[in-house]
Formats: C-alpha cells, sequence, structure tokens
C-alpha cells in the first residue's frame, strides 16, 4: 500500500550539464518521506576539485570557500548509494538529477543506483495542467510552498518534497473514475507515477465518496454552480464628487482620489444617458479600467441588459473578470452578472474528446496530454483551452478536440461549455469579449451581441491590429506539407491506408493515392516557381533572412490555379467516397478515423480557400509578400497577405453596436501631438466625434525619467557588429543595475537575435532569465507570463511584439530603446502604405511613419509607471531622438519628466543613485 512506500526526495547543485565532460557535484540533499511525512533530510557540500564558475556561483550562491573543506564524492558515494536504497527516488527533473548521479557512482567504482523513480515535473503537469510554468520556483510561487534560497540544493529538495505531498493530495482529492482513466494510461508515462495512481485507487475504492460529480459519458466534471437569473434592483450613479468619494471609501481600502478619473466617469455616463459615441484617452494613473466598469455597470443593472466591454486579448479579458470587477462588487456592494465572451475555438469538445479517451493513444504526447484534460475538467468552471499548459505535442492534440461549427449538438447541453457561455451572456449585466468576437459578429448566423445595450471598446486603438488580423492570410510551408502528410499513400501508415477500416474498397483508396500524388507534385511544382524566382541577395550581406514583394516576382499564376483545382477534385472525391461507403453502424475505432477525415478534409477546404486568396485573388489595396531564410528552403518559406483597407471593415462591424447603444472608445494612447486624429482616422471615426483627454496628475510621474545614452556610436559610421557590441553592453550594464524587470525594444528581429546571442556567449546575465521574441518558444502572451513571474528578467521584443500585446507594467522597471521605434524602409507593409499616400499626394515620413513611432514610444512609456509609487527608466540608445529636428515629437508625446542626456559610464552611476534613493 501506498503508506509502506518510501521516498528519497533528491536534488544536486553542479558546476555544470555534463558529468563525461568533468563537471562535478557541488551539493547533494537527500529529503526523505514515510507515511505521506517528511521524516530526514541529508545535506552536504562536496568538493569538486576543480573552480565553481562564476555563473554557477551566482546562481547557486556556493562559492569555492564554501566546498573548499568539504569531501570529495569518493568519500561519501558510498553512504549516498547506502541511504538511496530501497527508496523510490525522487526529483525535480528526475533526467537531470539521477543519470548525473548515476554517472559520478561510476567514476568513483560504484554499483548503478537501481531504484524506481518519479518525477515531480511529470507529476506535476498532471496534477496542476493550469500553472503557467513547471521551474520549481514558479510551482513554490503558485502552490505557497516555501522555499527560501532558489537552486540551493537543501532548499529545493525541501520544496520538491512538500510538491510531491501536494501532487499527492491533488491526486487523493480526485473523483475516482478519473483516477481509473488516470491509472488506465499511467503505464505509459516515463516515471513510476503508476504506482501511486494503483495504490490511492485501490484507497479510493475502499471508501465512500460522497462527492456527486456530473460526468459526460463517463468522465468526471467539475460541479458547476446552477445558473441563477437574479432580478436586480437599480442602482442611482453617484453624480456629485462627495458622492462618489464615498462610494469608493466604502468599497476600496486604499482609495486614493485620482485626477481626472471622475471627470472620465462622468463623460463615460453621458454617453451611456445620450446614446452618444465618443472617445477617451485615458493615460495611465487616472483608474481608467474602474473608471469606465462604474457607470458601465450601474447602466446595465438599470437596463436590465449586457452594456458589452471590448479589449483587445484573452489575457485582459481574464484581467478584468478576475481582478476590475471583484472590485467594482465591492464598490456597489451587490451581487453582478459577469460574462465572457470568447471564439468557440477556446472552448473544449466534450464529445471529440471522449471519443479519444476510448481509444489507444498515438503518443506519450497525446498520452500525457489526455491525462491533464482528464484532471483539468474536474478544476475548471469555463472549459477555456487557453487555461491548459501542454506541450507543443500536446498543443497539436488540443487543436483536434477544439469546439468547431461541425461540433456534434451534445443532448447534455449545460455540459456543453461554449453553449453555457453564450447563456450567461444573454443574461448578465457585464459581457466582456474581445475586439475579434465584435469583428467577426456580422458573419454569424446567430448574433452574439445582439443582446448589449451599450458597449466600451477598451485599447481601442487595437481594434485596427484585430480587423487587419481577421483580414490577414498567411501561408506557411510547413504547416501545408503538415496537413497534407496527414493523408498519406497507400504505403504509408496515414488516413489513407486506414480507410480499410471503414470498408473503402481499395480500388477507390488507389485513386484517392492518384489524387493525392498530384496536389503534392502540383504543390512542390508550385513552391519551386516561387522560391527560384526569388532574386538574388545584393551587395556583402550576411543575412540569411529575405523578403521579397510577390508582384515583384511576376509569377505565372496558372500553376497557384493548378494546386486549387488538384485540391479540389481530391476534396470532392474523399467526400463522394466517404459519403458513399461509410455505414452508420461503426465501432468506436471507425468513428474516431471517420471524425478524423472530416476534421483534415475540412483543415485542407480552408487550406485551398487560403490558397485561392493568396494566390488568385488581387484586392485593390493590399500588401502581399514573402519571407524566406536561406539556410532552410523551402521549409522557411512563409507569404502574408494583409488588406489595408480597414475602415470599412470596423464601421461595418461597429454600426450595429451603435444601433443598440453608446458606442465609448478608450485607451491610453489615441493621440499623436502631432496628429490628433492619426488613430481615428484609422478606426473610421468621423472626425466630428469628439476626443476627450484625461491625464495623470503632474506627480505621478515622479518615479519616472528619461536617459539619452549620448555616447552611443552612430549606426551608419560604424559596422552592425561594433554597433550591436554597443547596445549588448548598454543592455548588460543596465540589467546588472536594476536587477533585471527590463525590457528591450529593437525595430529588427535581425539586430535582436545578435544581441541576445552576444550576451548569452558572455555568461554575464547567467543569473537572469531572458526571454526574446522569435528565440524563446511560445506564443507572445506565454513570454509576457514568464517575464512576470520571474524578479531576475529581461525580455526582448520588436515592434510586432509591442503592437500585439498589452506590457504589464508592474513587471518593469525599466524600459531600454534600442532604435526609435520607425518601421523599416524596406518592410512590404510599410512600403506599400508610403506608396499610397505618396498617389495622395501625401508626404509618408510625416503622415504615417513619424506618428506610428511616436505613438509607439508612447505606449511604450505608457507601460512604465503603473501607480504614483513605481520607479522607473526610459533609456533610448538612439542619439536621434536629441540630433533630428523631429526628436522632440518623442519628447512631446510623454509627460513632463526629467530628461538627461549620460554616456554609459555615467549612466551606470546615474541608475546606481536612481534605485538607490528615495524620490
Amino acid at each position: 500500500m501506498m503508506e509502506n512506500h518510501k521516498y528519497a526526495v533528491v536534488d544536486i547543485e553542479t558546476t555544470g550539464h555534463s558529468s563525461t565532460s568533468g563537471d562535478r557535484i557541488i551539493q547533494l540533499a537527500i529529503v526523505f518521506i514515510e507515511n505521506g511525512n517528511i521524516v530526514d533530510t541529508f545535506t552536504t557540500f562536496i568538493n569538486p576539485k576543480k573552480p565553481i564558475p562564476f555563473f554557477i556561483q551566482d546562481l547557486t550562491k556556493i562559492k569555492d570557500k564554501d566546498v573548499q573543506h568539504a569531501p570529495l564524492f569518493e568519500a561519501i558515494g558510498s553512504k549516498v548509494l547506502d541511504l538511496l536504497q530501497d527508496h523510490i527516488f525522487v526529483a525535480h527533473n528526475i533526467h537531470f538529477d539521477l543519470p548525473f548521479l548515476q554517472k559520478e557512482l561510476q567514476r568513483v567504482g560504484l554499483p548503478k543506483l537501481v531504484c524506481k523513480t518519479m518525477d515531480t515535473v511529470e507529476f506535476a503537469k498532471l496534477m496542476f495542467p493550469n500553472l503557467y510554468s513547471y521551474k520549481l520556483q514558479d510551482i513554490a510561487t503558485e502552490l505557497h510552498i516555501p522555499l527560501e534560497a532558489a537552486h540551493r540544493a537543501d532548499d529545493d529538495a525541501l520544496a520538491t518534497a512538500y510538491l510531491l505531498l501536494k501532487c499527492i493530495e491533488r491526486l487523493k482529492s480526485l473523483p475516482v473514475k478519473t483516477i481509473e482513466l488516470l491509472h488506465k494510461r499511467s503505464f505509459q508515462l516515463k516515471s513510476n507515477l503508476s504506482i501511486l495512481f494503483f495504490d490511492v485507487l485501490a484507497e479510493k475504492r475502499k471508501q465512500y465518496d460522497a462527492t456527486n460529480y456530473p460526468t459526460y459519458r463517463g468522465i468526471p466534471l467539475k460541479e458547476l454552480e446552477k445558473e441563477h437569473d437574479t432580478s436586480l434592483t437599480s442602482i442611482s450613479y453617484p453624480r456629485t464628487k462627495e458622492l462618489k468619494i464615498d462610494l469608493f471609501q466604502k468599497g476600496l481600502t486604499r482609495f486614493e482620489e485620482r485626477q481626472g478619473q471622475f471627470a472620465f466617469m462622468d463623460e463615460i455616463q453621458h454617453a451611456l444617458d445620450n446614446k452618444a459615441e465618443t472617445v477617451c484617452e485615458a493615460e495611465t494613473g487616472i483608474g481608467k479600467t474602474l473608471g469606465y466598469l462604474l457607470p458601465a455597470t450601474i447602466y446595465g443593472l438599470n437596463h436590465q441588459k449586457p452594456v458589452i466591454i471590448s479589449t483587445y486579448t484573452t489575457h485582459l479579458i481574464d484581467q478584468l473578470v478576475l481582478e476590475e470587477i471583484p472590485k467594482l462588487k465591492s464598490i456597489l456592494g451587490t451581487p453582478i452578472r459577469v460574462a465572457k465572451l470568447k471564439g468557440m475555438q477556446h472552448y473544449i469538445d466534450l464529445y471529440r474528446f471522449w471519443q479519444h479517451v476510448q481509444l489507444d493513444d498515438e503518443s506519450y504526447d497525446e498520452t500525457f496530454t489526455i491525462m491533464q484534460i482528464l484532471v483539468w475538467l474536474t478544476l475548471t468552471d469555463e472549459g477555456d483551452l487557453t487555461e491548459l499548459n501542454v506541450s507543443g505535442g500536446g498543443q497539436l492534440f488540443v487543436d483536434k478536440i477544439r469546439k468547431t461549427a461541425l461540433s456534434k449538438v451534445l443532448q447534455e447541453r449545460e455540459m456543453d461549455f461554449y453553449e453555457r457561455a453564450l447563456r450567461k451572456s444573454e443574461k448578465c449585466d457585464i459581457l466582456v469579449t474581445n475586439h475579434a468576437m465584435i469583428m467577426a459578429e456580422r458573419e454569424r448566423e446567430k448574433k452574439l451581441l445582439a443582446h448589449g445595450c451599450a458597449t466600451i471598446i477598451d485599447e481601442a486603438h487595437q481594434v485596427i491590429h484585430a480587423s487587419m488580423s481577421r483580414k490577414e492570410r498567411v501561408f506557411s510551408y510547413t504547416t501545408w506539407k503538415y496537413v497534407l502528410g496527414q493523408f498519406g499513400t497507400l504505403d504509408t501508415d496515414q488516413l489513407l491506408t486506414r480507410l480499410a477500416l471503414l470498408h473503402i474498397p481499395l480500388a477507390l483508396r488507389i485513386r484517392l493515392e492518384k489524387l493525392y500524388v498530384d496536389v503534392v507534385e502540383t504543390f512542390d511544382q508550385a513552391i519551386s516557381s516561387i522560391t527560384d524566382a526569388i532574386p538574388p541577395t545584393k551587395g556583402h550581406s550576411k543575412s540569411t533572412k529575405r523578403t521579397a514583394t510577390l508582384e515583384d516576382l511576376n509569377l505565372d499564376t496558372s500553376i497557384f490555379r493548378a494546386v486549387a483545382t488538384a485540391m479540389q477534385s481530391y476534396i470532392f472525391s474523399a467526400k463522394s467516397i466517404l459519403a458513399t461507403y461509410v455505414k452508420n453502424k461503426l465501432d468506436d475505432e471507425a468513428v474516431v478515423l471517420l471524425n478524423e477525415w472530416e476534421y483534415w478534409i475540412r483543415e485542407l477546404e480552408i487550406k485551398v480557400s487560403e490558397w485561392d486568396e493568396i494566390f488568385l485573388i488581387d484586392e485593390a489595396v493590399e500588401a502581399k509578400w514573402l519571407e524566406i531564410d536561406t539556410r532552410s528552403i523551402p521549409g522557411s518559406l512563409t507569404i502574408i497577405k494583409r488588406p489595408l483597407n480597414y475602415q470599412k471593415d470596423i464601421k461595418e462591424a461597429v454600426d450595429p453596436l451603435r444601433l443598440a447603444g453608446a458606442v465609448i472608445w478608450t485607451s491610453g494612447t489615441l493621440t499623436v501631438p502631432s496628429n490628433r486624429h492619426f488613430i481615428t482616422s484609422q478606426l473610421g471615426l468621423s472626425t466630428n466625434i469628439p476626443i476627450q483627454q484625461y491625464r495623470a496628475a503632474a506627480d505621478y510621474y515622479n518615479g519616472a525619467e528619461l536617459l539619452i545614452m549620448e555616447d552611443m556610436p552612430d549606426i551608419k559610421q560604424v559596422s552592425q557588429s561594433d554597433y550591436i557590441e554597443a547596445v549588448a553592453e548598454a543592455i548588460v550594464q543596465t540589467v546588472l543595475i536594476t536587477e533585471g524587470r527590463c525590457f528591450v525594444l529593437f525595430t529588427s528581429q535581425d539586430m535582436l537575435r545578435k544581441t541576445v546571442e552576444i550576451i548569452q556567449d558572455t555568461n554575464l546575465l547567467e543569473d537572469y532569465m531572458l526571454f526574446a521574441q522569435g528565440m524563446t518558444s511560445g506564443s507572445r502572451m506565454r513570454l509576457l507570463k514568464s517575464f512576470q513571474r520571474f524578479s531576475k528578467s529581461v525580455l526582448f521584443g520588436t515592434n510586432s511584439f509591442w503592437e500585439g500585446v498589452d506590457v504589464p507594467g508592474d513587471a518593469l522597471s525599466v524600459i531600454i530603446m534600442v532604435r526609435l521605434p520607425f518601421s523599416s524602409p524596406d518592410d512590404p507593409l510599410y512600403k506599400k502604405r508610403a506608396e499610397l499616400l505618396s498617389v495622395n499626394g501625401q508626404n509618408p515620413f510625416t503622415a504615417y511613419s513619424l506618428p506610428e513611432a511616436v505613438l509607439r514610444f508612447r505606449q511604450g512609456f505608457g507601460r512604465l509607471i503603473r501607480s504614483s509609487n513605481d520607479k522607473g527608466v526610459f533609456i533610448v540608445l538612439d542619439r536621434r531622438i536629441e540630433t533630428k529636428s523631429y526628436g522632440s515629437d518623442f519628447l512631446q508625446a510623454i509627460p513632463n519628466i526629467p530628461v538627461k542626456k549620460v554616456t554609459l559610464e555615467n549612466m551606470v552611476l546615474e541608475l546606481e543613485n536612481w534605485y538607490t534613493n528615495e524620490g
């Protein structure tokens, strides 16, 4: 039984990653667990007989003097082996600790440790599938596990022991049926967790489990609260300053009146009352979110209809619901019905998932992801797949079980998470959604936002990106090859071969194979025609990245038509054959295969539609270009098509909302000093719509200053490598003084990559987490969340990263702007815009390039200071801000803060003073 298991939880610190390359253990710790309790510990420093590398000393805080008189591994190896015998070996990432220890035992002539193993990384991912990160430090913070000094073996081993106990506790809390389903698959895991699953299952079966979990076809779900359609009494809007202060003070323990907030609230209320349209630029520091939520909620309560709040990202939706609206409930002292509405693809299709649970899995990733989802379904209220943290391979499985328009309608409708979200959205006071949902509304048969009585569009400038993203089409060679590869020929183990399960005659399968080969050959010819047409690199550029507009390549479109025709023939034949030969009565395996066929045929239909839009349909105003890395042809080929006329798209999406009530556009940055209507004109808004501006109090930015590096080399007068070295030096010096929490903005991905590589080579920031767009895996949001979780972290991004996300300000202490954020003149999108402006008699620089860069500059600065107590430094490495006449446009766009010109040497002193002194 489980009580009889003895665990040895081990952690080691080493001089490096490879025992065979001469790295050695410098500290070893073991925590012993019996009967669910920690019963003993063992810890020792070990003399590695070599200097400890500087970055390891920095990371572990273990110095050479600490191990100078410690025993050699030769002296304690046999004792360690004895201690570990007859225990289950546990570690956080066992694939490092155990092999390293085994090699050390072998090196000193001791026998190999023979034991069962458990990896707490694997276990934690299963039991806590919704954590953002599985690094020990992050898990400890999230699960309230004490961890005083990370990267010290004794503290890490103790934290890992507590984590093991937390995981066992979570496992015991699961429904019997969930544990049964987990145990069935647990033999495929990489460590011996199946022992635990069996023991807990046996124990649970003896007990009476009184918890009445709802189930879908035997899969337990979290018990969901019943939906209540409560009728609420009306609340009056506090029209005087005294009433507002009284309301806020009652609900918030630390309320400070903010300059501009009450005036902003009154403007929102006025627009709501008059069903008017208004634009409100509310600078960071006035309390924008609560400022619009309070009048909006009161309006929704009084009208018994939802006010729609739209923001840009799903992260911001969650922030509104989990952080801001609870404050509002406290202020108003009344229940508020809140609904979140995201696109269908965010939700799980329970029927598809159930089908996969019935079958054997294709891979470890699939097994593991199914197990994660089984646990997650006992935890989730909303079935929102973005809550799940799965591996790259697991993401492919998640894509298979997303809700789609073709998903089976469940008889148990209350089990369908998407349906529940829709029902909730019809009977609420506040409906929180995103810009993408608003942009897609007019294409839906069933209008999801038709119940609203007013609309507030937060992060309003991002509606432009939402429109562009919706209309953008991207061709990726690797994605296409992946989709085509799912079908395969009869000599592969892909879908075509498996059609035998559906009793499709061989002759018809051979016919499909012939059509498939035609698709692949025609497709490959089309790709070759593109790559052959790319002109050679000009000059002596060493860059492997190439960009070219499609119209410059003068491609023959007949080959693209041939690809579309071949794929349509394949799709038509596949659908006809399946419709004719597939019988109603199929076993479970055949049903899943049929669903998989339908899924991939649907994916192929989407691809054909994209192919037509990219290669065969030309729109009047669009940019169309390719990107490729010459080191990987054709694998890296990407083609992007982006229409530039989005005002009409935005107008058509927002017009129905205008008919329903007020429309309020708000953001921290909606204007540029030299061009007040730069954003609103792109949103298609009339110049008659008023733009109200609300500024934070002058002392709000007392904690900020701007430093201009005056001894940076001029990029036009030195080599790129010399300039990048100077940039890297400035970044390293800054990070070491400020101890991280640093965002570095580049205008070029190539320069970003080279700078990060130089910094990594020096090892000077070895103790810091470096997250880099295009280099660190994961989505933009994942990078931001990871960045937030580490105090010693640096985030490197480009303009495209900056525009696509809302950088969490409280995670920043310094922003370094490497170059003023102008779009590259070679950027195909910018070139097309410039061409259109020139045709209309406008100067592309003053009409678009400069205001766009100033806006990015403003947005960047706006992320630095998020409260009057914040301290932050904005560092500009680009001397053009002082040497060019347009430099003043950038400085005028931000609050009036101290601006200092400093050398690198003086900057270090300035930062030391700044971060060690008050005020």
